[in-house]
Parts: structure tokens; C-alpha cells; sequence
């Protein structure tokens, strides 16, 4: 009776044990499933010999003495690749120049995505996050487009820099195919319009939501990119669900595409690239 007791709890943990490996095996299908990254296939389009410049947060950690955060290796990554798989060269800058932080937690299981595994074995862009571009070198002349990466970072650097704001003003007033994802949009905030208005205001945009930011319970950062868009005149828009970090949402307004968070990343990135192409 003992041995036929023991081999039937061996066989409940054994059994315990596949359901657990399975489950994790089969967590990221899940999450995306449930929304988290979503494949997106945009038309196909091909934008060869034009450039592309992405620009990410320089801030690594959380406050002076928070936990290391970055660039949302997903907003980085995805557009990246979106760009150079159409046919264009793709630079990388960030507001202080130099190695571009990354958000630890968007790196590792379950949340890491094909792109960023992709990037982790491309030579060529691990130089470019290494070494990348100080911002205040960007001739804005030599791009057709400027994608504004997001990640919890960039809500200390992006709209405190008046030299982003003069950025984005310069490729607005050359009517350039602008984009951003998540706090990315924070970076719209202190350019101007050829008027001398706020570029964001009046302007349908998105970006992360108030919600998704109380759900994460990250809530101790300087700006929140729905408020702030909202207090500058934006009309504000996005979708909701169970928990925001699995929706999504894109808006283009004019020749500006911003997205809701890391989902939106490979919608905004192929909306933009439409507009650019067909904009020729």
C-alpha cells in the first residue's frame, strides 16, 4: 500500500511538473494572445535609400537612486528593424549621446520579443546603442523621418530637453513623418507649430495611459505623458483593457504617428512608413 501511495504522488508531482513547464513554455503565445506585443503585418512597402532616425532617453535609473530603467527594449527594436527590413539606414541617437540604457525587466522573460533577441546578435546595432549619437549632433536635413522611442526613462529627459523640442521643430517645419510610442510622446511637448503654437496642440495623439502607469504602480516619475498631453491641449485618445499593458492603440494626425505603448510599436512604425512612402 506504501509503494502504490508513493508511485501515485510521483505521478501527481510528475504530472504537476508538466503542466508547470508546459505553462511557462507557452506563457509568451499566451501573453501575446492576450494582446502583449501583437504581430502586426502592415503592407509591405519599401522605403530604399531614405533614413530614418530613432532617439532614445539617456536616463538609467529610476530617480537618483531608483532601480535601472531605460529605453523599453521593445520601442527600441521593433520600429528599428520595421526600417531597416524596408530598405532604409537607421541611425540611433539619445538626448546625452554615448550607451543607451535599457529597461532590464523588458529584456527578460516572458517579455522579451523576437526583435530584441534579433538586435542581441546584430553587431551592427549593438555599436549603434553602445555609441550612439548625441543628440544635439542630429542635422535634422539628413532624415526622412524621426521616431521617438518611449520607456520609463524618457519622462525624465524627453521633455525637459529644450534641444529635442528644436529638433522636432526643425523636421515639423520641414514637414517630416514624426512618430512615437508610450513616453516617447513626451518628447512632442516643447515643440512648436510654424506658428509658434505647441505642436500637440489640437493634435489626435496617444501614448501610455494614466491607468497603465497605476496598474504598474510606477508612479513616482516627474511627467505622465496622458496628463501632460491632455494639460497641453492634445486630444488625447486610447483604448483600455483588463490591464492597459495589453492594449493598444495608433493614431496618425497630419504626418504625425504616436502609439499607446510597446504594442503599438510595430503598427506606428509601418503607419510611418506608409506616410513616408506615400508622401513621394
Amino acid at each position: 500500500m506504501k509503494r502504490s501511495k508513493r508511485a501515485k504522488l510521483w505521478i501527481v508531482i510528475s504530472l504537476v511538473i508538466a503542466v508547470i513547464a508546459l505553462v511557462l513554455v507557452l506563457l509568451p503565445s499566451i501573453l501575446q494572445w492576450l494582446g502583449l506585443h501583437p504581430e502586426y503585418k502592415g503592407e509591405s512597402v519599401s522605403a530604399a535609400g531614405r533614413k530614418a532616425l530613432i532617439i532614445t532617453t539617456s536616463t538609467g535609473t529610476l530617480g537618483e537612486d531608483g532601480p535601472e530603467t531605460g529605453v523599453y527594449s521593445s520601442e527600441l527594436t521593433i520600429p528599428y528593424y520595421v526600417f531597416e527590413d524596408a530598405g532604409m539606414a537607421v541611425d540611433i541617437a539619445s538626448i546625452e549621446g554615448g550607451t543607451i540604457p535599457i529597461e532590464p525587466m523588458s529584456i527578460r522573460y516572458p517579455l522579451i520579443t523576437a526583435e530584441d533577441r534579433r538586435a542581441q546578435k546584430d553587431a551592427a546595432f549593438q555599436e549603434k546603442v553602445r555609441d550612439s549619437i548625441f543628440l544635439s549632433d542630429v542635422s535634422v536635413d539628413s532624415y526622412d523621418l524621426i521616431y521617438l522611442a518611449g520607456g520609463w526613462g524618457a519622462a525624465y529627459d524627453f521633455a525637459q530637453s529644450a534641444t529635442l523640442g528644436q529638433k522636432i521643430t526643425e523636421a515639423n517645419e520641414r514637414g517630416m513623418i514624426l512618430g512615437s510610442v508610450c513616453h516617447g510622446a513626451l518628447g512632442f511637448l516643447q515643440a512648436k507649430e510654424t506658428d509658434g503654437r505647441p505642436l500637440v496642440e489640437g493634435k489626435r495623439m496617444t501614448a501610455v495611459t494614466n491607468k497603465q502607469i497605476l496598474e504598474l504602480g510606477i508612479t513616482q516619475l516627474p511627467l505622465h505623458p496622458e496628463e501632460e498631453l491632455r494639460n497641453a491641449g492634445t486630444l488625447f485618445e486610447s483604448n483600455a483593457a483588463f490591464r492597459d499593458i495589453l492594449a493598444t492603440h495608433v493614431v496618425a494626425d497630419g504626418h504625425i504617428v504616436t502609439g499607446q505603448n510597446q504594442n503599438s510599436s510595430a503598427e506606428a512604425a509601418h503607419r510611418m512608413l506608409q506616410l513616408l512612402v506615400g508622401s513621394q
